[in-house]
């Protein structure tokens, strides 16, 4: 019985570690994609 504590709580902080990396790789892409669509709007405003 005392074998499936620590395999329940290590899925659990593997699920949550991992689903934290994705969200913060994917916010990283997209604030950059952000910053480069504003880069471009300022471009075409300036001349």
């Amino acid at each position: 019985m005392n074998f499936w504590v620590p395999v329940v709580f290590g899925t659990f902080k593997l699920l949550v570690l991992g689903t934290g990396m994705f969200l913060a790789i994917k916010s990283h892409y997209d604030g950059e994609k952000k910053d480069k669509e504003k880069e471009k709007a300022k471009e075409i405003e300036a001349p």
